[in-house]
């Protein structure tokens, strides 16, 4: 006779909705309930619970290591506590919106979690500032769960769907998104749609809109074995025994049930449940089922398998029930099913047939993948007609079938004919799409991403800072296919085509950050006909160039401010920094057949011209890359040989110039080609260029994102590290002069060559400051004398920097004396160069020439310095 099972209840929370957690080990039993404590219970044991105070209120999930416990409120809070001290140790994550559940990968290092807000986190629970976001659900999400492994999650939304994950990368990638098997529910609903991955790990199941339990195979997402529970309500909680031989459900029909996984048969059914069951689990090596209800109960139901069935407790691992096993092929007449249970015979020119096993897991995921560059052979011209373009990996038609840009035009009979080479419209900080993401935007402030979902109808567009402590990150669906974007401290600009199918014009979005009245996002639509080109946002303006080469400027509450058709045409871009906007735009026509780039800078608040289509400089057969204002408000220029320009004197009209402040090429780590490598461009700041360095021939940042870096200015004087005659790299080295200058060591003819230009290489550092410091110093003075009222520090960074100069001529000076007298002219021209006002520099100057012994010298530099204090001008 089977020994008579026991139920023992317990009364662990007030009444209200409670969640338990058994330990890995099995020693331990935790809950947690509305009020703000939880309960520990020593399995086997009849003692009182433990009970950690000062707990979060109105807890919604828990789950448990065998040393800590982690458990999420509504109030956003994910808590982890220490089971040996039972004091709270961390907070691992806080969320804007309730915390619905929560799950902990198998190693106890990453916890899930799950709330009302569309992203879900994955935070590490020995470090919290690695976290990893999964933003592909459209709506909130209600469950959490782990595969076996830890390298998979499997999220069910409440949209009805769930979405499969791989986070075995850096970077998150959802696999799989699955529907037609859970049902829609609201996030805070008592009915369940967990995933319920089986202890096998080669199949996972859920509860299903019929109140069954369907499993799924992971291999090849087909629907297997269901168990026909018969519930006459929303199943509430399900879960595999440890060795998966059994499955146990729930619902708030307030039955519970036992099945045989092996034949999806009743074992025993209880139906005497007092109250809806919110959650059960299994012991992890006992036949002991706990659960907890809506009304604060715990439930430990000892010998809850009846003896005659209690072996199958006892098997080994049991397989997941499958209809057929993966593992061993499928059936050579069972076509292939697709994300919606529709096969491929049903959709014969829908997708190209891979080589090799259909039924491969990579084959699987590949079709599941946006990125698959096999997706490039969407459509099927399987007749040879010639109908079917090209389509790339994002599921849109290629530029395959146009003529090449570069090249004439293909004409019949009417002779050769000349095509210029316009440069392509581009938005700064934008990259093309590679798979079903891009980068709208990439900055300093942070970046904006989108990812194209599967149906076509929209994206998912996520904002993320930097600086998460002054703006918070948010993630939204754009149904209006957004193609480009802005970022600053004050708001986040977006822009979309055209739509002809649904005879929609071109849009402009503008959500700003924050205002002290309600957050006012304004969106207005372009004349029928205009696409954009690009947009700009500062902190006061926002600029769009169209493709009818009209300049559109609004303010930030979106008022028309200007409207004008720009001289160069087409338009290639735009930027802006306050009150000033830079536009470039294809210009005449050079002898190489491009068209001469041409830009424009002016102050739109006094409608003011700065510069009026002058030239963008770029040397042959270079493209530009992008163009930004630097923190100072500067106009920078990157270009695809990879050098770095800014615009001198740009506030004077015709004085402008392009000047070099980086050649990345000439960068030691490029330098002999060690490494392959090259740069995108991200913003000039704080006097640095930062970046994101590209490895091998990528030409564009993609996921996951690549750190910044940053390289200081090197205006490119002379090359590194050049090859003396002598065979000998040209690095600094020092001979003993005598007195008089004369080296003590006789050289040969190419030692001596060597000796120039070992003096020389030990000048470049000086040189190299002079002239980088001459230019940051005319910038600086420029933009100072344009702002009514410079402050102090602006003031005092001018002077550093000339002071700084002249330190640098200085030393300059002592080298000259140093080399010798027939170097005098030279040392009294570095003279002349110096800025001090006062003389203080020249009384410096003449003291170098003493130190050294150049009386001739020191003499030449008095006559100067007495010829400037008449005012007579030098005419040596």
């Amino acid at each position: 006779m089977a020994l008579q099972q026991r139920i023992r209840s317990r009364q662990a929370h007030a009444p209200g909705a409670t969640f338990l957690t058994y330990t890995p080990n099995g020693k331990k039993l935790i809950t947690v309930g509305i009020d703000n404590f939880c309960r520990i219970y020593s399995t086997g044991s009849d003692d009182e619970p433990i009970t950690v105070d000062d707990v979060q209120e109105n807890n919604t999930a828990i789950v448990a290591s065998n040393g800590f416990f982690i458990a999420g409120s509504e109030d956003g809070t994910v808590c982890k506590y220490s089971l040996e001290n039972k004091k709270l140790e961390d907070i691992l994550v806080r969320t804007s919106l309730p915390v619905r559940d929560v799950a902990m990968s198998p190693d106890g290092n990453w916890v899930a979690v799950a709330s009302d807000e569309l992203v879900v986190k994955v935070v590490n629970t020995k470090d919290t500032q690695q976290v990893q976001y999964l933003r592909e659900q459209l709506r909130s999400v209600k469950h959490v769960a782990f595969d076996n492994s830890g390298s998979h999650l499997a999220v069910s939304c409440t949209d009805g769907s769930i979405y499969m994950y791989s986070l075995s990368s850096e970077q998150p990638n959802m696999i799989k998104k699955v529907d037609g098997i859970i049902k829609s529910l609201e996030s805070d609903a008592e009915a369940s749609s967990k995933v319920l991955w089986h202890p096998d790990g080669r199949a996972f199941a859920a509860p299903t809109a019929g109140r069954d339990i369907q499993v799924m195979s992971f291999s090849d997402w087909e629907r297997q074995r269901a168990f026909k529970t018969g519930h006459s309500a929303d199943i509430t909680a399900a879960a595999w025994s440890p060795n998966g031989a059994l499955l146990a459900t729930t619902s708030s029909d307030l039955d519970l049930c036992l099945w045989d996984a092996k034949t999806q048969k009743l074992i025993k059914r209880f139906d005497d449940l007092k109250a809806t069951v919110l959650a059960l689990t299994w012991h992890p090596t006992e036949n002991i089922l706990s659960y907890t209800n809506n009304d604060g109960e715990l439930f430990i139901h000892t010998d809850i398998v009846p003896g005659e069935h209690a072996a199958l407790l006892a098997k080994p691992l049991q397989p997941a029930p499958f209809f057929h096993d993966p593992s061993e092929g499928r059936p050579a007449n069972a076509p292939k099913p697709t994300t919606n249970g529709a096969t491929s015979h049903e959709i014969p020119h829908r997708r190209a047939l891979r080589l090799g096993s259909p039924d491969s897991l990579d084959d699987i995921l590949g079709d599941a993948l946006d990125g698959d560059e096999d997706m490039e052979d969407f459509v099927v011209d399987d007749d040879g007609a010639g109908y079917a373009p090209a389509i790339n990996g994002h599921g849109k038609r290629t530029n395959g079938h146009l003529d090449p840009i570069t090249g004439t035009l293909k004409r019949r009979a009417h002779g050769p004919s000349f095509e210029p080479q316009i440069h392509e419209a581009f938005q700064p900080g934008s990259t093309p799409w590679r798979g079903n993401r891009r980068y709208l935007c990439l900055n300093l402030t942070g970046f904006i991403w989108t990812v194209s979902q599967e149906t076509g109808t929209h994206n998912t567009v996520t904002v993320e800072f930097y600086d998460r402590e002054y703006h918070r990150d948010f993630h939204f669906t754009d149904p209006f296919l957004y193609d480009k974007a802005c970022l600053n401290d004050t708001g986040a600009l977006f822009s979309c085509q055209p739509n002809t199918s649904e005879n929609t014009p071109a849009m402009i979005y503008y959500r700003p950050h924050e205002t002290w009245t309600s957050r006012t996002d304004w969106r207005t639509h372009l004349p029928a006909g205009e696409s954009i080109t690009a947009i700009a946002l500062s902190s006061s303006y926002i600029v769009v160039t169209t493709s009818t080469n009209y300049l559109r400027v609004y303010t930030l509450f979106g008022i028309p401010l200007r409207v004008y058709r720009q001289k160069a045409s087409p338009a290639v871009t735009c930027a802006a920094f306050h009150d000033t906007v830079l536009t470039i735009g294809n210009g005449p026509v050079s002898s190489s057949g491009t068209c001469t780039l041409l830009y424009t800078l002016e102050n739109v608040k006094t409608d003011e011209v700065y510069q009026a289509s002058d030239m963008v400089s770029l040397p042959p057969g270079a493209e530009l890359r992008s163009v930004f204002f630097s923190d100072e408000g500067d106009p920078y220029i990157y270009d695809s040989s990879g050098v770095l320009l800014t615009l001198l004197h740009w506030r004077v009209m015709g004085q402008a110039k392009w000047v070099p402040m980086l050649d990345t090429r000439l960068l030691e780590r490029s330098m002999g080609g060690k490494v392959e490598e090259s740069y995108w461009p991200v913003a000039v700041a704080g006097g640095k260029f930062h970046c994101i360095i590209l490895k091998g021939a990528e030409q564009y940042p993609y996921f996951p994102r690549g750190i910044l870096s940053e390289f200081g200015f090197v205006i490119p004087l002379s090359s590194p590290n050049v090859q003396t005659k002598s065979g000998k790299k040209n690095k600094s080295k020092r001979r003993d002069v005598d007195q008089d200058g004369a080296e003590m060591d006789a050289m040969s003819d190419a030692e001596a060559e060597d000796e120039d230009v070992v003096k020389a290489q030990t000048a470049d550092p000086l040189l190299q400051s002079l002239i980088l410091s001459s230019t940051l110093a005319t910038q600086l003075s420029s933009t100072l004398s344009s702002i009514p009222h410079p402050t102090s520090a602006q003031r005092k960074a001018l002077q550093d920097l000339e002071v700084g100069i002249d330190r640098t001529l200085l030393q300059l000076l002592g080298q000259e004396c140093l080399a010798g007298e027939d170097r005098g002219m030279k040392a009294l021209e570095i003279v002349t160069l110096m800025r001090d006002a006062n003389g203080k520099m020249y009384d410096l100057a003449r003291k170098v020439a003493q130190r050294y012994g150049r009386e001739v010298l020191g003499e030449k530099i008095r006559e100067m310095e007495e010829r400037r204090m008449l005012g007579v001008e030098d005419e040596e």
